[in-house]
């Protein structure tokens, strides 16, 4: 399995899977193409998926297949592909079975400021990756991180996925990655749920997937140490979130060109 190095400038690493853990077929599909771009890029890679999508608009939208269910295809991912996993845990009584799986406890960013969650999660000794609110401040993310510090656990990521811009759309400010890289820990980008348009009239969240170059572009020139991006074979039939995904046929020229700018953004002048 992969060492990431999450601090290593010489290269951005890449996060990235569904939305959602939708089923098993499409699943190793998605896993084994982005394995396929990120190993030919030399891209360090963790694969994501939500095993269960806690926070919705709707009662009848779509949540998982199953805790137990979603997990087991984590982590097959895992195991077949030699991949750190990485999914959303929304309670601490999750945290235990979720922390035999996963490599890396993603944090929603509704739910930053949970104590009891987060102190559960640095329990474990594994990555915790923290999204920053949308009603947060980078700066205030500096308690968010030390709740899992001063709890023994230094392994800490943090997210920027835009701020809340009026009642339907987000904004980044990308004065937040360095900002929270001076907190002390690797920042990562989210550069599809950050281009999410929430709270819709319909209760199905928009989105602005042709913007997602244009966020990729501007994360690594602004010197994010990691992306982001949620990818799927046709997102206009995807479970969740499709409206901002990626088209994982995409994936490869949008990867190309962060390369390019990354490598011109951290030459030696």
């Amino acid at each position: 399995m992969q060492n990431i190095d999450f601090l290593d400038n010489s290269k951005f690493f890449l996060i990235s899977g569904p939305c959602a853990i939708e089923g098993e077929d499409i699943v190793m599909r998605i896993a084994e193409r982005v394995k396929e771009l990120t190993t030919k890029l030399d891209i360090p890679y963790i694969f994501k998926g939500s095993y269960r999508k806690a926070n919705r608009s709707r009662l009848d939208s779509f949540t998982g297949i199953g805790d137990e269910k979603a997990l087991r295809i984590l982590e097959k991912v895992k195991t077949t592909f030699e991949l750190p996993v990485t999914s959303d845990v929304h309670e601490s009584k999750e945290v235990k079975a979720a922390g035999e799986v996963l490599d890396v406890l993603q944090i929603p960013a509704f739910l930053c400021r949970q104590t009891d969650l987060l102190v559960a999660c640095a329990n474990t000794g594994k990555v915790v990756n923290i999204k920053k609110g949308q009603f947060l401040s980078p700066e205030s993310m500096q308690f968010a991180a030390a709740k899992v510090t001063e709890s023994g656990n230094p392994n800490v990521l943090l997210t920027e996925r835009g701020n809340s811009f009026g009642y339907s759309n987000l904004v980044v400010d990308f004065r937040s990655i360095p900002k929270m890289q001076s907190i002390g820990h690797p920042v990562v980008m989210d550069c599809t749920h950050s281009l999410q348009e929430p709270n819709k009239l319909s209760g199905v969240t928009g989105g602005d997937p042709t913007m997602i170059q244009t966020i990729v572009n501007a994360a690594i020139a602004a010197g994010a140490n990691g992306l982001f991006l949620e990818v799927h074979p046709d997102p206009s039939t995807a479970l969740s979130d499709g409206a901002n995904m990626l088209q994982l046929d995409n994936l490869e020229a949008v990867l190309k060109r962060a390369k390019v700018i990354h490598q011109a953004t951290h030459s030696t002048l």
